[in-house]
């Protein structure tokens, strides 16, 4: 079901009394968002303090399967779907060949309900796709290159712009779907594995978020987008997630990513200060978080577990706990899900 065929009963009336704080009053940092976009960030608002989405992220050669054992596994299905357009050789793990199948994919679980989720390992604006992994994106620019990359007209900003552009063909095929996208570009900046990492100062990473904001909402006019900056858990040898914020009016959400610190106070805690009312979210996930991180950090307003459903969920018992509970939001569960049309393409749920 398209997110523009949801209507809340009281909608129209706090959206055109002012009587909410939360619809009507939270809307997408991209000028003119389509209907779909205000109306995920208004839900994703009012279950903020209350509820936490599930997700699974689906890497590009598995496309949606991951979504199936979760399912198979807990027997919930998670309600947002994951996925990452890549950069390596086709047939490979996270080939550019399966940009396409994505984005049908992605449409047609939109239409099934689910909450869409997308980001891009970017290749590095001095190589052409297809690249490897820790040859291209977990390399670096020099400072000269990063210069240039920042510079209009120059032939690595040229570049740049290139292969944004080809990202946002396939973007715009979702914007033309009516398929509001969770958009989380360029993640874990805060740390320094990837060619955009550690880019300080104006000129630095906040820059190159503002050139890509611009490029895709003012050159291509995409308006579907909410935009989510994803920083990496502060640790040892992790700036602060303020470090590379590039400002309240060019993001929709913050969002980080937790493997090792175990969903620590301190991250929570400064994530929340630097969002202030802006939600904020677990971009990735190693281990799910258990019932009760859930209800003393009640801000999450949703999960992503990136690996193989098992893999590194932890105690599979808390796992269920999680799936089962009040807190966290299965497929089912999101308020525009019919579950006698979600009967139809899935085994019965809970």
């Amino acid at each position: 079901m398209k997110f523009k065929q949801i209507i809340f009963f009281l909608f129209p009336l706090l959206v055109f009394s002012g009587a909410s704080p939360l619809f009507g009053a939270k809307k997408p940092v991209t000028p003119n968002p389509s209907p779909e976009a205000v109306e995920l960030l208004e839900y994703i608002y009012s279950i903020s303090g209350k509820h936490t989405i599930t997700g699974q992220h689906c890497a590009p050669l598995v496309g949606s399967t991951r979504l199936s054992v979760v399912h198979r596994m807990t027997k919930f299905y998670p309600a947002l779907y994951g996925q990452d357009f890549g950069f390596s050789f086709p047939g490979y793990w996270d080939g550019i060949n399966y940009r396409q199948r994505i984005v049908d994919e992605a449409i047609r679980r939109h239409n099934e309900g689910f909450v869409i989720t997308l980001m891009w390992h970017a290749v590095r604006p001095t190589e052409q796709e297809p690249v490897t992994f820790r040859e291209s994106i977990q390399g670096d620019l020099s400072d000269k290159e990063w210069q240039d990359l920042i510079t209009p007209g120059t032939e690595i900003n040229e570049r740049w712009k290139s292969q944004v552009d080809v990202v946002a063909w396939f973007l715009q095929q979702l914007r033309d779907a009516d398929v509001p996208v969770l958009w989380r570009p360029y993640h874990e900046m805060n740390g320094g594995w990837f060619w955009w990492g550690k880019k300080g100062g104006d000129s630095g990473y906040k820059k190159l978020w503002r050139m890509l904001y611009d490029r895709l909402v003012n050159f291509h006019r995409l308006n579907n987008l909410i935009w989510v900056f994803n920083t990496n858990e502060v640790k040892e040898g992790v700036d602060l997630h303020e470090t590379y914020y590039p400002g309240h009016d060019v993001v929709d959400i913050l969002a980080t990513d937790v493997y090792t610190e175990g969903f620590n106070q301190m991250n929570y805690d400064q994530l929340l200060a630097l969002a202030g009312k802006k939600p904020i979210a677990l971009g990735e996930v190693g281990r799910i978080p258990t019932l009760e991180i859930l209800k003393s950090q009640p801000r999450w307003t949703w999960f992503m577990s990136w690996g193989d459903p098992g893999n590194m969920w932890g105690d599979f018992k808390a796992v269920l706990e999680t799936f089962g509970s009040k807190e966290a939001l299965t497929l089912e569960e999101l308020p525009w899900v019919e579950l006698e049309q979600v009967k139809m393409h899935y085994p019965i749920l809970k």
